[in-house]
This record gives C-alpha cells, structure tokens and sequence, in this order.
C-alpha cells in the first residue's frame, strides 16, 4: 500500500505524518507521474480555491478526476470541497462526490471550535468509544448529499461532517491536526 498526500498548499506534511506513524509509505503529490503507483489519495486542508487552481497550472486536475474514480481519496476539510459536486462559486472541482458544500460555514478563523463527535464506523478499527476529537479551521459544511452518500458523522444539530461515497471519503474536520490515528486507519481500510 502506498499512499500519497497532495502537496500543493494546506496540510500535507500533518497528513504524512500521521500516515508514517502508522508505518505506511507515502508520497507527497505535485506532478501528474507521482499518481501512477498510488493505492489512494489524501487532499487535505488549505484553501479549496489555490488548491484548485495549482491542480489546474500544475496539469494535475484532470489525471486526479481520472485517480478518483478508480481509487480512494479522501478529502479533509479543503479536500472535501476540491472532491464536492457544488460549492455554490466558480472554482475548480473535481465533482466526484455526491455532494454540495458551503465553504467557511462556520466563519472566519476566529471562529474555530473543536468539537467530540460520535463517528460510529471508527469501531471497525478501533474497540475504543467512538467519539472523535473533531477540529474546525474556517471549515466547511456538507449541506446536502446524494443517494449514494453515506453520512458518517454530524454535529449535535445534524449538520452533515463526514461522508462516504464508495472508495470516497470527506470530512469538514482536520484529524491530522490531532494525536488520534483512528480516522486515517478508517481510510486505510477504505483504500483496502
């Protein structure tokens, strides 16, 4: 299994990390090529805009579209806008999940909050509770999902979080950011 983690802006080297930490080997993305021997893809969080407009400049849009369906890729906060079908702006999506997101729903960078939210699927895992440490950086929101969309996770008020589509993960949530490798272990078996 060999992962890669976009590197083209947000928090690629977090994502890394955490990936080494579970001993898996991984690659940081920037050219088409660096794809070609992927068993899956993490997008992390940054700026959905730059993201996308560096995937564009750096001919990497459309072989990640191509990945994306064959492939597993989850999107982290960023990453979860660049994989969703709307995002109610013109910028560069890659339109891959069922999905429509509200960019910064929650506000500015001041109003970032973290959150413990019940995840139910990290039980597969993990025998611990599944409660997860949930951080929200100018995050977005899943406003509403497909029929084919699984919702994994939800705020108290059942505002939408974490969603799976197949080999498709997105979360509005930053678990790189914690010590907690229970969500990266989660994709891991969808990548499996």
């Amino acid at each position: 299994m060999k992962i890669g983690v976009l590197a083209l802006q947000g928090s690629f080297l977090e994502h890394q990390a955490m990936l080494q930490r579970l001993g898996v080997d991984t690659v940081q993305v920037r050219l088409p090529q660096q794809l070609e021997d992927l068993t899956g893809l993490i997008i992390p969080g940054g700026e959905s805009t730059t993201i996308g407009k560096l995937a564009v400049d750096f001919g990497l849009f459309e072989p990640l579209k191509q990945f994306g369906k064959e492939h597993a890729i989850w999107g982290t906060c960023a990453g979860s806008i660049f994989l969703s079908k709307d995002a109610h702006r013109e910028q560069p999506l890659l339109g891959l999940m069922d999905i429509q997101v509200e960019r910064n729903a929650f506000g500015r960078q001041v109003d970032s909050f973290e959150i413990d939210l019940e995840i139910p699927v990290l039980t597969t895992v993990s025998t611990e509770e599944p409660v997860f440490h949930s951080i929200f950086i100018r995050a977005p929101l899943i406003e509403s999902v497909g029929k084919d969309v699984e919702t994994l996770a939800a705020l108290p008020n059942g505002k939408i979080v974490a969603v799976r589509q197949g080999h498709l993960l997105a979360t509005s949530f930053h678990p790189e950011l914690t010590e907690d490798t229970r969500f990266h272990r989660y994709f891991l078996e969808v990548v499996s």
